[in-house]
């Protein structure tokens, strides 16, 4: 095998590798001789069939899947004789031109990753942010629980339904006296004012009685999901088979004994457990932050283009996605267009906080067991149908890049974990409108570091360094880098996507209510959401 570099510039590298006819055809050779005894051919005996017409038979496929392992296996000597550390897989190709009984010239196309000093970990100081969770808090989540175990009772026939009681009606929809697919339902429940239903329809049934039959005229929103039905105007056959007004849920133990607990102070219990660990995530999140942007202001070296490029894509598609989503698409995508390079200047960012992190945890021991990477695989798993978990399980364990990027979050943590506990802490009690006062503006701190041109600093040393598995820029927020960099030759198998259909009377994506929910078992579900800080610019900007 021959090795001629043809680019040495910055972290880029590129080689010519020639791989002699000879070897090829020594290698094509020895597998020959060592399927030969395997081969069955009419009027010879097992094993017997001569080596020429083994060839003969199998040559084709013999001499293409040698020469994917001779390409192979000289990529890997060419990375351990040149001690090279790629950042993201290498191009590799074949000449073309190529044929039997040449050498194969393949040329490797790669970034390295640069040689990263680990920073000291000592003289880190950080502020841990805590929030006391209050009575007022539990109260609202109670409120909240008891809200969402709403039940009704019939109303006296005369009752005229106003806002917040509940109809249970059959309905017929048409479009110019045609009936529609999926616009007729029975014993529906419609709750007024709930706004389950398409504008109109709700607000027309306020003061029905129960046993009133009547016609309304609703129009479907330009955006409905059903194209035959954007923008209609529909008539709706409507019989009122009973009002109901709702009962009061009265907060003691008998309401927490529904819900599978022992009593009153049990749940409340539980209700604290849960807010803590909703505060105790915040104050995380404020304090790697933090950690974040020490790390990043005393550092400025070289990354990978290509690495950067991968980082940038996956915050693009977000941000274009919510987008997408906005009350005004066409003017969020121009605003995002006009800060591109920001956005580019943020990955970049995030590529170096992801070398500085894999470099502190190389140095310091941190890494991620056989066992938890089990688990992670075994939970990603879950997101697949059941005929395909087990295909996804062998694809990752089999492809080194999978696997990276499924340990990389976990990884990145660990690491966070470990500085936490190196670092100086300092601890201070604020309300949680404080404490996400605060990570917003660390957030819009970091952003702005970020965007600034970069300091003219020594570049990272690129001194030969013992070969590693690839590695990816852990995020800062681990959740942007699902399906980041995904390998383009193996394709995972397909999530699992459950069809939802919807009334065409109802509203896209909501599910009409039952008249009576059945009581949880669990209260973890039933828990109210976290408040979110209102933030200024998209979430992958984290």
């Amino acid at each position: 095998m021959q090795i001629k570099e043809t680019n040495n510039k910055g972290l880029s590298r590129a080689y010519e590798v020639t791989i002699p006819a000879a070897d090829i055809a020594a290698r094509i050779d020895a597998e020959v001789k060592k399927i030969a005894p395997q081969v069955k051919m009419p009027g010879f005996r097992p094993g017997k069939v001569p080596a020429n017409l083994v060839k003969k038979m199998h040559g084709e496929q013999l001499h293409a899947q040698t020469v994917n392992d001779v390409i192979r296996e000289s990529v890997d000597n060419l990375m351990k004789e040149k001690t090279l550390r790629p950042a993201m897989q290498p191009a590799i190709d074949l000449a073309e031109g190529y044929e039997e009984g040449k050498d194969a010239v393949v040329t490797v196309d790669l970034e390295i990753l640069p040689v990263v000093d680990a920073p000291e970990t000592e003289g880190l100081k950080l502020e841990r942010l805590t929030v006391a969770v209050s009575d007022a808090q539990i109260a609202e989540s109670l409120k909240n629980i008891a809200d969402q175990q709403k039940s009704y009772k019939d109303a006296p026939k005369t009752r005229k339904a106003s806002d917040g009681d509940q109809l249970i009606i059959d309905f017929t929809g048409s479009v110019d006296g045609v009936e529609f697919d999926g616009g007729k339902a029975e014993d529906a429940p419609l709750v007024i004012g709930s706004g389950q239903f398409i504008p109109g329809f709700e607000e027309q049934l306020t003061g029905a009685k129960t046993g009133d039959e009547k016609t309304i005229t609703v129009t479907f929103p330009d955006d409905y999901p059903a194209e035959n039905l954007k923008g209609k105007d529909a008539q709706f056959k409507i019989a009122v088979k009973q009002v109901k007004v709702e009962t009061e849920t009265k907060l003691d133990d008998d309401f927490a004994t529904s819900l599978g607990l022992d009593s009153l102070d049990k749940l409340k219990e539980l209700l604290k457990g849960q807010l803590e660990q909703e505060t105790n995530g915040l104050t995380r999140t404020q304090m790697k932050r933090q950690l974040l942007d020490q790390l990043a202001a005393g550092h400025d070296f070289e990354v990978p283009g290509k690495m950067v490029d991968a980082e940038f894509e996956q915050i693009w598609a977000q941000l274009q996605q919510e987008a997408a989503k906005d009350e005004n698409p066409e003017k969020a995508l121009k605003e995002i267009e006009s800060e591109k390079d920001d956005y580019r200047s943020i990955a970049e960012r995030r590529v170096r906080l992801g070398l500085l992190l894999s470099e502190i945890g190389q140095k310091n021991g941190v890494e991620v067991t056989q066992q938890e990477m089990s688990m992670l695989i075994q939970q990603a798993a879950q997101q697949y149908n059941e005929a395909d978990r087990q295909r996804f399980m062998q694809y990752v364990q089999q492809d080194p890049m999978a696997a990276a990027q499924l340990r990389a979050p976990m990884y990145e943590d660990k690491v966070v974990d470990f500085l936490f506990e190196q670092a100086d802490i300092t601890e201070r009690e604020v309300t949680r409108e404080e404490l996400e006062a605060a990570i917003e503006a660390d957030e819009a701190a970091g952003d702005a570091a970020a965007k600034k041109p970069a300091k003219k600093k020594p570049a990272a040393k690129k001194a030969p360094a013992k070969k590693a598995p690839t590695k990816k820029a852990p995020a800062e927020n681990a959740a942007a880098k699902e399906d980041a960099d995904k390998p383009v030759a193996k394709k995972a198998p397909a999530k699992k996507q459950a069809a939802k259909k919807t009334s065409p009377a109802t509203k896209p994506a909501t599910q009409t209510a039952a008249a009576k929910k059945a009581p949880a078992k669990k209260v973890a579900a039933k828990k109210a959401p976290a408040k979110k800080a209102p933030a200024k610019k998209p979430a992958a900007k984290k």
